[in-house]
């Protein structure tokens, strides 16, 4: 319980700055396209200000990434052992493909400013960008085989799962479904950044560089409401891969104890402390059967049928055990993951409606603004917290349980003295980078005569054949 603890704050620390790293390397290249190409100034500042930021998040979420790495020998070598041949390959691949791409390019964008030609130092930042993205998938592939696993086999002899396709692997269902829903949702948390930073500027700092803060703020509320769409419309089809895939995760995910046809979808449940029966709720008849299966007569299997189906012996189930994931963090954690998203769209249309005509909303605006960045960022961290917690008992769903993939060696005391000092660690981390990101919003854009020094200097000046 500690190991999964240590990985579950470790994890949801990580992944607050890896949406933001994504969605700000291409906001940030869009900026500097645009700069590009219009030769605004405008748009040049707005490049090295969220530039700024993408950078600070860049560096924590590599210091805070190498940590998930290392858990995995350190409080995991059972699993590590188990699956290794295979849930190792596609992280191999991000780490010597993906991540030397973005960090190689995001360095010759660092400092290339006044050094490379206008079109080249452009490609750096978008090459960049892509290498976060291809980063992403590598990753959520290894997850997915967690969640589906596919294209392996079990070498009983030495006691061990073995890769047999990394196609498979890097083409599972389950990732094709994912990568598509984390990189709408990455877009989502930069919008939020986006239009509640620049919003707090056009509101507390009224008539300070507003032209460049405007066209932040419509670009940020813009692809917060596209990305929502797209997180909704992939949210859809995740769903009905999940129910087909993990059916326990989607009736937990709706406190669905019985079997139904048609399912009715619940808006508010209220069940036992230890999640084993329902008391009152509140539903919408047939709606869960079209959301997990597309049709509004469809079948939706329950938890205690699915408990014991899997009690049965195998083939046809797993054996005896309690196979339940916890009723309660499962049901919330879906709802208050698409509440917090809901309400970040919401927010991005309010300010929209208020900056129609060159208008402004009032102060109050403020503490919406400040708010906004926060509530897809808990959006991320709550649908990482379902997607984990609702596939329990299993690491490696129908194949590995997690109490089987601890390392043997380690101590209660080991583990518990590592949970005290990554959580110190990284709440020291989190006030240096609050502090970092606050004091670079306060700044505002950089003064116009820094940029002006890149914008007239010609390759011949640069000492390009260096």
């Amino acid at each position: 319980m500690l190991s999964r603890w240590q990985f579950g704050i470790t994890t949801v620390y990580h992944f607050l700055f890896v949406p933001l790293t994504i969605g700000m390397a291409f906001t940030t290249a869009g900026f500097h396209t645009a700069w590009y190409r219009t030769g605004k100034e405008q748009y040049l500042r707005l490049t090295r200000f969220f530039g700024e930021l993408f950078l600070i998040n860049f560096a924590l979420g590599v210091v805070t990434g190498i940590v998930q790495e290392f858990q995995f020998g350190m409080n995991w070598s059972s699993y590590s052992r188990f699956v290794g041949d295979i849930f190792g390959a596609p992280l191999a691949i991000e780490g010597l493909l993906a991540f030397f791409l973005e960090s190689t390019f995001l360095g010759l964008w660092i400092f290339g400013w006044g050094r490379l030609s206008k079109g080249v130092h452009v490609a750096t930042i978008w090459i960049a960008a892509v290498g976060t993205a291809l980063s992403a998938y590598f990753i959520l592939a290894a997850n997915a085989w967690m969640q589906h696993p596919v294209g392996y086999e079990v070498n009983t002899a030495a006691g061990r799962a073995e890769l047999k396709d990394i196609g498979a692997v890097l083409t599972n269902i389950t990732a094709l479904i994912t990568f598509p829903h984390t990189i709408a949702a990455a877009f989502m948390t930069t919008g939020a950044l986006v239009t509640g930073v620049a919003m707090w500027r056009l509101v507390k700092r009224r008539g300070e560089d507003e032209g460049a803060f405007r066209a932040a703020a419509k670009a940020g509320a813009v692809m917060l409401l596209i990305a929502g769409i797209a997180v909704a419309i992939t949210g859809d089809m995740q769903g009905k891969i999940m129910t087909d895939q993990q059916p326990m995760k989607m009736a937990a995910a709706e406190a669905l104890y019985t079997t139904e046809q048609p399912a009715s979808f619940s808006l508010f449940t209220v069940g036992t402390l230890d999640g084993s029966k329902e008391l009152f709720s509140i539903r919408i008849p047939d709606l869960l059967s079209f959301l997990a299966t597309g049709n509004f007569n469809g079948k939706v299997e329950g938890i205690n049928d699915l408990q014991a189906q899997y009690q049965q012996p195998a083939p046809q189930g797993y054996g005896p055990g309690d196979y339940k994931p916890n009723i309660p963090v499962t049901y919330w954690t879906f709802r208050l993951m698409i509440g917090a998203g809901a309400l970040a769209a919401l927010a991005a249309l309010w300010f929209l409606y208020r900056m129609r005509k060159g208008g402004l909303p009032g102060r109050g605006a403020v503490a919406v603004a400040i708010l906004l960045p926060l509530l897809p960022l808990a959006a991320n961290s709550l649908a990482w917290l379902f997607t984990e917690m609702g596939r329990q008992p299993w690491i490696v769903f129908g194949l590995m349980e997690t109490s089987t993939a601890v390392s043997p060696t380690s101590t209660t005391l080991d583990v518990l003295i590592s949970v005290v000092g990554f959580t110190l660690l990284y709440g020291a981390l989190a006030i240096v980078m609050v502090g970092l990101m606050v004091r670079r919003v306060r700044e505002g854009l950089p003064p116009a005569s820094a940029d002006k020094s890149f914008e007239h200097e010609s390759e011949a000046d640069l000492g390009l054949g260096y």
